[in-house]
């Protein structure tokens, strides 16, 4: 068996590995499918591999790589790793798919080779970190994954907005990552050991580390106020890189942080409340955020940090229910949050794949431009629905299984005595409620702005149908987000989660039932001949596009209820001809959001880090005497620093 599985990971690598070097040897689309088609091969063995240790319960351990004296390179997988290997062989085949044809929009052969070399590295490395069986391992893979992603963001490199993008994911990620080496580094002084095993110490030695790794895993999970560099970089990336990105790449993190977390024996309450109350504010501050956008991809960033809010919400479930004792409800939480880490992973790398091709046929990312798909695109808009009805929390949709098992854990929650921790959880399922409801309507209005109503431009209005590999490739995370939700109960089930869960296949049937009754009883009432003719509008005989609701008119309401949120500022300038300010000459007003956590919590340290960086660099004066200074005044330093002195 052990062998068996060996050979399904090492052939799964070297896959990748193949489907890495080939396109930057050979310049040719076959090569570029050849590719893609290894990077498909390498899915179907991670699912061989993953089902396998899920039904057997073994959990291999591969032959140790020397790296350093008395730092081993190791691989293992255990049912943590598994799940989350499952996540990559459930996006991977869709993305890989539907870049078969997207990459070769490219402007040359060169990056069109680069960008599918790169998407299989990207692949490759975020593998390699869920296989990590040390911290060695996990940051070498974590900063290639960091590595490639980023090369992939500044692909269009030309662009100023991508140059932009990419220095902001550039600074982001090496935060994350400064916060994670700190973070094993304390384990590793507390265990003498750089292996991921049980903790069993007291939480209190274990605060520094949780801290320290909850911020690092925070920062590139996207979690707020951690979470600007999604809006930048998801916008700046190819739509397929943007669905691993968002698919996979988030919940890499959300693995490292488990990973930690579930080692830990005894956690503390305050973690878990830090990690709810974070989790919530994400949850509610990204949707509320991505009411607001007209931009399709970034507010799908923006959504996706909602829905990381979610999995960390169910994560904060989990530890205060077992700092309180209630295993069941604990159990309960995880499940949710990994499931709908899983069901996340689908929906939102369908989306992408879709924004993609309605922005490749348009030409543009303004939603306001949309309009009139369904017509002209129906098969994207079909898919579109999909996505959109899934990600709404709809049954029976995977979303709403996954955010169901949650409210389950909310709802169960009155074995808590602590009549605080009681409030705090009944807020805490506000927040969590009032998210969902603004999910819905935030894809109300995406679907139905971009693929309904009438085209709203000319771009919208001559755009064609994409071709079959760009069909093909969402159909398949379409169609799991379908059967995800009809059969999700047994998906538990054979995951090993015996809980408590209504059956959404009885549900789904039921559902299709009373569709099909409707539309039956519709049909037989029809007995007058249709009349084809200009919908009446209020004596205007013809209706134009700009009578339609916008992007900006539906979300208006919205809005206004949470304007002391968005904070809409306004700044103007003016220039006049006279002394006085009689005589206007000509000036600019501009009423923007406000952008509260890049103006106030990003820019004021990036400004004094320049200020430091440009007084030093002022210490550089080029005089052997001023060095020799420095050596002498660093060395003293050190010395008292170590108590050379006593």
């Amino acid at each position: 068996m052990n062998i068996l599985l060996e050979a399904l990971m090492y052939g799964a690598v070297a896959a990748l590995v193949s489907g890495t070097v080939l396109p930057l040897l050979y310049r040719s689309k076959n090569i570029r499918k050849t590719s893609f088609g290894l990077s498909i091969l390498s899915s179907i063995l991670l699912l061989g591999f993953a089902g396998m240790i899920f039904y057997t319960g073994k959990e291999p351990v591969f032959p140790v790589i020397g790296f350093l004296p008395g730092l081993d390179f190791t691989l293992s997988a255990d049912r943590l790793a598994a799940g989350f290997i499952l996540l990559i062989a459930a996006v991977v085949p869709g993305v890989s798919i539907y870049s078969i044809e997207y990459v070769e929009h490219s402007r040359s052969e060169a990056r069109k080779s680069l960008q599918t070399a790169l998407i299989n590295l990207f692949i490759l490395s975020m593998l390699m970190v869920m296989l990590a069986g040390n911290m060695v391992g996990f940051l070498i893979f974590w900063e290639i994954m960091s590595l490639s992603s980023l090369l992939l963001v500044m692909h269009d490199y030309s662009s100023e907005e991508n140059k932009k993008a990419g220095f902001f994911y550039f600074v982001m990620t090496n935060v994350s990552t400064a916060f994670l080496f700190v973070g094993f580094i304390s384990l590793f002084r507390l265990t003498g050991s750089a292996d991921f095993g049980p903790l069993e110490y007291p939480a209190a030695d274990l605060a520094l580390p949780f801290i320290f790794l909850f911020t690092g895993f925070g920062v590139k999970a996207g979690l707020v106020p951690f979470h600007k560099w999604l809006p930048y970089a998801h916008p700046a990336a190819p739509s397929s890189v943007s669905a691993l990105m968002s698919g996979v790449m988030l919940k890499v993190a959300v693995y490292g942080f488990l990973r930690f977390l579930l080692s830990v024996s005894s956690p503390e309450l305050w973690w878990g409340v830090l990690i709810l109350t974070a989790g919530s504010l994400s949850a509610l501050f990204g949707v509320i955020y991505a009411l607001k956008e007209n931009d399709i991809k970034r507010l799908l960033a923006y959504s996706s940090i909602e829905n990381i809010g979610i999995i960390f919400t169910g994560i904060g479930l989990y530890t205060i229910f077992k700092v309180e004792g209630l295993e069941s409800l604990a159990l309960l939480s995880l499940v949710g949050a990994c499931f709908h880490a899983f069901n996340h992973a689908l929906f939102k790398s369908l989306l992408f794949l879709c924004a993609g091709s309605v922005v490749h046929a348009t030409g543009t990312r303004k939603i306001e431009a949309f309009g009139g798909l369904v017509k002209s695109m129906p098969a994207t808009s079909v898919l579109f629905m999909i996505g959109s009805v899934s990600i709404a929390a709809l049954p029976p949709a995977n979303g709403f299984a996954g955010e169901l098992l949650l409210y389950q854990a909310f709802f169960q929650s009155f074995s808590v005595t602590d009549p605080l921790l009681t409030v705090f959880l009944i807020i805490a399922l506000s927040s969590f409620a009032l998210t969902g409801a603004l999910a819905a309507a935030l894809f109300v209005k995406l679907f139905g702005i971009t693929c309904l109503a009438l085209p709203r431009s000319e771009k919208s209005k001559l755009a064609e149908e994409v071709q079959k590999p760009m069909l093909i490739g969402p159909a398949v995370p379409a169609a799991l987000c379908i059967l995800g939700g009809l059969f999700s109960k047994q998906l538990l089930s054979l995951a090993g989660w015996e809980i408590e869960f209504p059956d959404l296949l009885l549900l789904g049937l039921l559902l299709g039932l009373i569709y099909a009754a409707l539309f039956l009883i519709i049909r037989s009432k029809e007995t007058v001949p249709a009349r084809i003719s200009e919908t009446w509008g209020c004596g205007i005989p013809t209706l134009a596009p700009y009578m339609e609701y916008s992007s900006a008119g539906f979300s208006e309401p919205l809005v206004m209820i949470f304007k002391s949120v968005y904070r809409t500022k306004i700044e103007n300038s003016a220039e006049y001809f006279d002394e006085q300010e009689s005589l206007f000459k000509k000036g600019k007003v501009e009423i923007r959001l406000l952008r509260f956590f890049e103006e106030y919590l990003y820019i004021p340290p990036a400004k004094a880090i320049d200020i430091v960086s440009k007084y030093v660099s002022g210490l550089q004066n080029g005089k052997l005497d001023s060095y020799v200074l420095y050596a002498f005044i660093a060395v003293i330093v050190l010395i008292i620093a170590t108590g050379g002195f006593v």
